[in-house]
């Protein structure tokens, strides 16, 4: 495997006969050998995933963009390529930002530390308040407006790809990403969530769980998948309520609770000793 090198290739658009036998067939030309496939349609809708390698740690990335773009528009579909450089001895991280600094922070500490084994290389956000957090850490900043969401998950993807992205975490990053976005990158967006899901999926879940009168509350640390909060769990972590606790108490104490489950699902992701199988985190 040190010896090969891999791209992982996305496609999204109209379904249409022939779509996968021209993609494997003009990788098959190019020299590749396709390690994964998976695809679904949904409502007309084609998404494919795949994973290709050429022998050796060098790709002719310039050469396999050209032409796969050139197929994708043929296609009339949009594509996302991912490379994997076989000689990276580290995962590249995107840190996905709102406005709360608290998991991101956890984070890039942990780098700052060496108790990480990965690189951050983009910090992006749809507020500019957490660019001083990323220039702090020496890090470039990418703010990603969202008013129109196509637009700005066209402009996330396209940094993600310049950056040669590995792996996403979302730090308290407050927006939905679409089907189409999350489908190429599947288990390789991370995501903490203030709720022992399923349990208070969705916004406000520390205000949900305090409405309810719960006495334990939690955070969730997950893959993303299309469907809100459903995707497969990495950790989970609790912490009992004290008597008329108030809600600000509850979210300070939540927070930290955040920061450090989802730095050790990043942690457990980055040693690879996991497995997702039918929806489930296994080996962990």
């Amino acid at each position: 495997m040190a010896n090969r090198s891999f791209v992982t290739i996305g496609l999204v658009g109209p379904d249409r006969t022939g779509a996968i036998a021209a993609v494997t067939q003009q990788l098959f030309r190019m020299g590749a050998n396709i390690e994964s496939l998976e695809e679904q349609v949904a409502r007309g809708k084609f998404r494919m995933t795949l994973l290709a390698s050429w022998p050796g740690a060098k790709l002719e990335e310039k050469k396999i963009r050209t032409q796969l773009i050139s197929l994708a528009r043929q296609l009339r579909m949009n594509l996302t390529l991912r490379l994997s450089d076989a000689t990276r001895a580290r995962k590249r991280l995107a840190i996905l930002v709102s406005k709360e600094t608290h998991a991101a922070e956890a984070i890039l500490r942990a780098w700052k530390s060496r108790a990480l084994a990965a690189e951050p290389v983009l910090v992006a956000g749809n507020h500019p308040q957490l660019h001083s957090l990323a220039r702090r850490y020496r890090l470039p900043f990418a703010l990603i407006p969202y008013r129109d969401r196509a637009k700005a998950e066209a402009s996330l993807q396209s940094h993600l790809e310049k950056a040669s992205v590995d792996l996403v975490v979302l730090a308290r990053f407050m927006k939905i990403l679409s089907p189409d976005f999350v489908w190429p990158w599947k288990n390789r967006i991370l995501n903490i969530h203030p709720s022992l899901l399923p349990s208070f999926p969705g916004a406000s879940a520390y205000r949900q769980a305090y409405d309810k009168g719960v006495k334990i509350v939690g955070v969730t640390a997950h893959f993303v998948t299309p469907d809100l909060d459903q995707g497969p769990i990495l950790c989970q972590d609790a912490l009992r309520l004290r008597p008329n606790e108030s809600l600000p108490s509850i979210i300070a104490r939540g927070q930290k609770l955040e920061a450090s489950c989802l730095l050790r699902a990043l942690k457990l992701c980055l040693s690879r000793q996991l497995d997702v199988h039918w929806g489930r985190v296994h080996g962990v």
